[in-house]
């Protein structure tokens, strides 16, 4: 008797015998069992799953002489013949061969005669996807209302190219791939029973291989036994297969786990003697690492599979977490790159001597040091800059606490602004009136600095528009005529603030106090200028109206998005302890409970006493922090737009040049 491969004699006789499949085999057998059979039936999945053996069996199942049940008998002459392939009743049907419509309409005309010998004829078409579009449509209406002698069995590989109303006509079933240990626990049984001996390992290497298949585990099974003269051993089916000894994967990752770059390349140079397929080292690389990850995640999850486990932990004890990691992440995307290297030995040491190169950022306790200096030193100058800008206001009330400190801080962030605003003209607006304030050596000078809010709008744009508009106009007698009135010009403004601060003495200071407690809260500079024009709220909680709610926002010291959503509500109401806020509905979703603590957390310790705070969506009546920012934005961009165009420097250029501003590009200057 001729010899039969593996994968014929293994093919399932019974459902019992199927291996894996369990969600369609359960539907199949009760439907069966139930006497409950559609007239259709679809079977979807990749090659060598078991969609035609299930077919043959519910054929089987169907035309039992001992009648219709998910047992066959296997001994009467339907069963014998049906499992023989010389069923007249099952029609079985290529329709990768069979395509037009004149087979389809063919294989139709004889739907209407009863069966010849069994219960039921049935129809099997094995790759139904390769159907024309003519052939799906004379299928369709023997296909929804066949006689009820008649079943109809489809399988393809590819259902997305079928028909919706091919679909909408059947029950699908999709077979899916089968697991590794599934395919190996089945060739185990099947080489015990054929008296082949075998190993572990290698079954390991045919299942990864097969990729889901068990007809292509089958098949390679039969290889191997060929191959390794009637056994299977793993040196044979890494040879038949042209995989890597296992072994030189293991000394690599060692190597690169000891940093040795000279064992590296000596493994890649031991590997390049047997020319293997570069792209599959990689994936034995990444399968390792993946292994190494479980083991020190979850060491309870790591299998024996290949005969490695003591070698698999010992690496994962070795290498730290975050290494493992980023050589996985390493290994997988220079395997995508291999494609696109001259020579795949070249990707490949390329890959290892990347691993060698880069560390994770934070590994070492060192590396996490530096950043966290690095964050403190770029804080220390960032309240020094703030009261560089503001020190004369909030000098006088906290001279005596806090004396040696700002004076330590300010003359440094002195130093470090004039320089800049000399060096760097490129800006319109704000180098000229910057650089007049450090030219003054009187130190006063800074005091009234921020109360002439309007004062430095006008002056400002002078010098810029007068240096860029004369070189290419190539007037250089009317360039030193504007040379010299922008610095007359600057003077006033330098006179103006010693009178300035004695319309409002007391109202001042604090609010400039206000805002340097705002920016020292994470508040920006400008935020902080606008608020400086307001009232300052209270000190005790028994005073608070909600007008004092724009200005308190800023001292609340909050940051992020907790300072954006508390800028966002509106005070409505104050009764005693109690403070009621309005927001609108798109703030709904972000004011949550970790928001609205870190609000009245800040607004108790701001008080020193326990608040009852209150959210509610409703209408804002009264001007939230956000709006009135916005307001002011809006009015000193106004101001300085009428300054600009009163200023009798600019419309003396206005005129002589034709030109013209360019309104939404004037930005006001906060006086600083």
């Amino acid at each position: 008797m001729s010899y039969q491969v593996l994968a014929r004699k293994w093919r399932p006789r019974r459902f019992q015998e199927m291996v894996g499949q369990e969600h369609v085999l359960k539907a199949l057998v009760n439907a069966l069992d139930d006497d409950r059979l559609h007239h259709a039936y679809l079977f979807t999945g990749t090659r060598g799953v078991g969609k035609t053996s299930i077919a043959r069996l519910f054929a089987k199942s169907l035309n039992c002489e001992q009648g219709v049940s998910s047992e066959p008998c296997g001994q009467c002459t339907a069963c014998r013949e049906i499992a023989e392939g010389r069923f007249v009743d099952l029609i079985e049907v290529d329709a990768a061969s069979r395509t037009k419509v004149e087979d389809t309409r063919e294989l139709l005309e004889n739907v209407q005669y009863a069966p010849t010998h069994g219960r039921f004829k049935v129809y099997l078409i094995d790759e139904v996807h390769m159907l024309s579009s003519h052939s799906f449509n004379a299928l369709l209406k023997t296909l929804e209302e066949p006689p009820p002698h008649v079943k109809f069995l489809l399988a393809t590989t590819d259902p997305q190219k079928l028909p919706v109303t091919i679909l909408s006509r059947c029950l699908q079933f999709n077979l899916k791939n089968l697991i590794p240990e599934r395919i190996v626990s089945h060739l185990t049984h099947v080489l015990e029973v054929e008296n082949i001996s075998f190993e572990d390992p290698a079954l390991w290497l045919l299942a990864r291989s097969a990729d889901g298949s068990m007809r292509d585990a089958l098949s390679l099974t039969d290889q191997a036994i060929a191959f390794g003269a009637g056994s299977v051993t793993e040196p044979d089916v890494r040879a038949m297969l042209g995989t890597i000894d296992q072994r030189l994967v293991y000394r690599i990752l060692e190597a690169v786990a000891s940093h040795d770059g000279a064992e590296v390349l000596a493994a890649s140079a031991e590997l390049a003697d047997f020319s293997p397929d570069y792209s599959s080292v990689l994936g034995e690389l990444i399968s390792l690492l993946h292994r190494i990850a479980l083991a020190q995640a979850v060491p309870s999850a790591v299998d024996n599979s290949l005969g490695d486990l003591e070698q698999v932990k010992a690496l994962a004890a070795r290498m730290r977490a975050e290494d493992v990691q980023l050589y996985y992440q390493i290994a997988v995307m220079g395997r995508k790159d291999l494609p696109f290297v001259p020579h795949a030995r070249e990707g490949l040491e390329m890959v290892l001597l990347r691993m060698l190169a880069f560390r994770p950022a934070g590994a070492a306790v060192g590396a996490t040091e530096p950043p966290a200096t690095a964050q403190q030193s770029p804080a220390a100058p960032a309240p020094a800059k703030p009261e560089s800008v503001n020190p004369p206001s909030v000098e006088p009330p906290q001279a005596a606490p806090v004396s040696p400190t700002p004076r330590a801080e300010t003359p440094a962030p002195q130093a470090e602004v004039a320089p800049p605003m000399v060096a760097s003209p490129s800006r319109e607006e704000r180098p000229v009136a910057r650089q007049a304030v450090p030219s003054q050596p009187a130190q006063p000078q800074p005091a009234p600095e921020p109360e002439p809010r309007p004062e430095p709008v006008a002056p400002v744009p002078a010098p810029a528009p007068v240096q860029e508009a004369p070189p290419p106009m190539d007037e250089p007698p009317p360039w030193d005529e504007y040379d010299v009135p922008p610095m007359e010009y600057e003077e006033p403004p330098l006179k103006k603030p010693e009178p300035a601060p004695a319309p409002e003495p007391a109202a001042q200071p604090e609010p400039v106090g206000g805002a340097n407690v705002a920016r020292s809260a994470g508040v920006s500079q400008s935020i902080a200028v606008l608020l400086a024009g307001l009232q300052p709220p209270p000190a005790e909680l028994v005073q608070l109206t909600p007008e004092h709610w724009v200005a308190l926002s800023a001292e609340l010291g909050l940051t992020g998005m907790t300072d954006s959503l508390a800028r966002s509500l509106s005070l409505e109401q104050v009764d005693g302890q109690a403070l009621c806020f309005h927001y609108n509905a798109e703030q709904d979703a972000l004011l949550n409970e970790t928001q609205r603590s870190r609000i009245a957390d800040a607004l108790k310790a701001r008080f020193g006493q326990a608040l009852t705070v209150e959210y509610r969506e409703a209408a804002q009546t009264r001007e939230t922090p956000a709006q009135f920012a916005e307001r002011r934005r809006a009015e000193r961009k106004a101001e300085a737009i009428e300054a600009l165009k009163a200023d009798p420097v600019v419309q003396q250029i206005l005129d002589q040049f034709g030109a013209h501003i360019d309104e939404e590009s004037v930005t006001p200057v906060d006086p600083s």
